[in-house]
């Protein structure tokens, strides 16, 4: 007997509030269905949270994935064992299959364990089956709907009529965009990409299918794929989202929405590309909530650390991060801005987008669709006498020139480029027309940095020695490079091994790997005169200089991240190091 209803056990669990109960009653008169499900559908909770209580009220054990079977003929086996057609089993929302090693165990998956319809027609079916396949043991078991379709995929069935092909109107495209199992559909899709801790999904079609992928740690790994006569449906629902012209299929676009899931809110950035089969699209999820990372926690250390330190006590002058897309350079502006930010100084931002809110800051948000960019911008703030100004990104040379003159007349200016490395930006902002004694009189230091993947502190495994680790160190230390200090240490190689807590990818979350040069007399006048490279990193050696592979191989020797991880994201020259 439940003696007590879903939605005061949620509140009594702290899991919604009594305000998102009375939403989602609400929303019951209007669109039905359950009271757990149409929280979910209002954003106020997880699936994932609502399964726990739902268990316990049910007194039904969840299913866990080891329970899941590895060969998908044990479903449809057990399924035609029964003469339960796919069709009866979707409309249940149920699975079942036998367990491994015992035929005589039955294990039954559904989102509504409970039903009574469901219990009758198997304890007839099991009645019915022929005596030596008749299980005698059945154990049912709570499941998300992620989980369901997870088996049911397997099973090759589609839990989802058709949403219309490449002919629909516009008009039904709308109305299909507003519909119970389309939003179901995207908000699952949001879920599980919070549960995995995705920093993007690439939604894409082609002529049969379209496939849904996440990056999770930097690395793409496929989510599902669905039958194409969904596509159109699903990709109108997130272009409503983010409010874009869904009308428009031809030509790229951008948007931005803020969305609420699972009790959490998300700013949500989505760019669309025309596509062969359609439009491909890819959505960037931020969390709002979040807080940004301490950069030592980040893997900020050693001489990268000293050199940023130095660079932030500076009153004027241009401090630059390096560094390709999603290598973090904006989460280290913001954390230097929190940092700086002492309440005695006034900061300014212009950013293409507002990424963070800050506190005590005045942030500008570029729409270059009307001719306000960042030059325009930051010409703009400086008019109000500003002590510090972030320019989210230097994109043109009269960013750049703007920027080097404000630091010049005693503003602190922070800002990124996108280049390979630190010292790669002299040369970037050369190209981008700035003279070398501009650069050398304005810039302080040149940061780059890359995001590589921590291995799992769960289950890596010690490694011993490491040769190809060695042997580019040894690269490292004859090219110029400090490593006194680490070598010194005992070494603390390991390697990735894979277990639940990091889905079996031997890594778990992220670790940043930092190159900081700090311009002085020698490299001001080297810059000055256009020396070769080689001079200028000379000179930045001789201030301790370290590059972003020396700042991996540390990592990698201390047993925090992979060498062939550093190798992956770094890049190395492994021949000239095995010759």
């Amino acid at each position: 007997m439940i003696e007590k209803r879903i939605g005061e056990l949620l509140v009594a669990r702290g899991l919604v509030t009594t305000g998102d109960v009375d939403q989602a009653i609400a929303a019951q008169f209007e669109i039905g269905g359950y009271l757990g499900e149409t929280l979910i559908k209002i954003g106020a909770l997880s699936e994932d949270d609502l399964v726990v209580v739902l268990a316990d009220q049910m007194g039904v054990d969840l299913l866990r994935q080891e329970e899941i079977p590895d060969a998908t003929h044990q479903i449809s086996d057990a399924a035609r064992m029964l003469a339960l057609t796919p069709r009866w089993l979707n409309a249940q929302s149920a699975v079942l299959w036998t367990a491994t090693g015992d035929a005589r165990t039955l294990f039954v998956a559904s989102l509504h364990p409970l039903q009574p319809e469901l219990r009758e027609t198997l304890e007839a079916a099991i009645a019915e089956a022929v005596p030596d396949n008749k299980p005698d043991r059945l154990c049912y078991r709570l499941a998300t709907r992620i989980q369901i379709e997870q088996l049911q995929s397997a099973m090759g069935i589609d839990d989802a009529v058709d949403l219309g092909g490449d002919d629909v109107s516009m008009q039904r495209l709308k109305e299909m965009a507003q519909e119970a199992p389309v939003i179901d559909f995207v908000n699952r899709l949001f879920e599980a990409s919070l549960k995995r801790n995705a920093s993007d999904i690439h939604i894409e079609p082609y002529e049969h299918a379209f496939e849904v992928r996440l990056r999770v740690d930097g690395i793409l790994s496929t989510l599902a794929t669905h039958p194409r006569g969904k596509f159109n449906a699903i990709a109108s629902r997130i272009k409503l989202l983010s409010g874009m012209d869904i009308a428009e299929q031809r030509l790229p676009q951008d948007g931005r929405q803020s969305v609420r899931l699972g009790g959490e809110n998300l700013d949500l950035r989505v760019s669309s590309l025309p596509g062969t089969w359609g439009e491909s699209l890819v959505l960037r999820l931020l969390r709002k909530e979040k807080s940004l990372p301490d950069l030592v926690g980040l893997g900020l250390g050693g001489q990268p650390a000293r050199a940023f330190d130095a660079a932030r006590q500076f009153h004027n002058g241009v401090i630059l991060v390096t560094g390709p897309t999603g290598s973090g350079k904006s989460t280290t502006l913001y954390r230097m801005l929190e940092d700086l930010n002492d309440g005695l100084r006034k900061i300014i931002t212009v950013e293409d987008p507002v990424e963070y809110n800050m506190a005590n800051i005045t942030q500008v948000q570029i729409r270059a669709d009307i001719g306000y960019t960042f030059a325009r911008g930051l010409r703009a703030i400086l008019r109000h006498d500003p002590d510090i100004v972030m320019v989210g990104e230097i994109r043109d040379g009269e960013t750049a020139e703007i920027a080097a003159r404000a630091a010049l007349t005693g503003h602190l200016v922070l800002s990124t480029l996108h280049t390979n490395s630190a010292l790669g930006a002299i040369e970037r902002l050369m190209d981008l027309g700035l003279e070398p004694f501009l650069i050398a009189s304005s810039v302080r230091a040149f940061a780059a940095q890359r995001l590589v993947r921590r291995l799992c502190r769960h289950c890596a495994l010690p490694a011993g020695s490491n040769s190809l680790g060695e042997q580019l160190m040894a690269t490292a230390i004859r090219d110029g490079a400090d490593l006194s200090a680490i070598m010194a240490e005992t070494p603390d190689w390991r390697a990735p091994n894979g277990c639940p807590a990091c889905n079996q990818s031997g890594y778990l979350d992220r670790l940043g790997l930092f190159e900081v040069a700090l311009v002085d007399a020698d490299m001001q006048g080297a810059i000055t005169r256009k020396a070769p490279m080689s001079e200028i990193v000379a000179a930045a050696r001789r201030k301790g200089f370290q590059t972003l592979m020396e700042d991996g191989l540390i990592k990698a020797r201390r047993g925090l991240t992979s060498v062939e991880e550093v190798v992956r994201v770094v890049g190395a020259r492994t021949e000239e190091a095995l010759a």
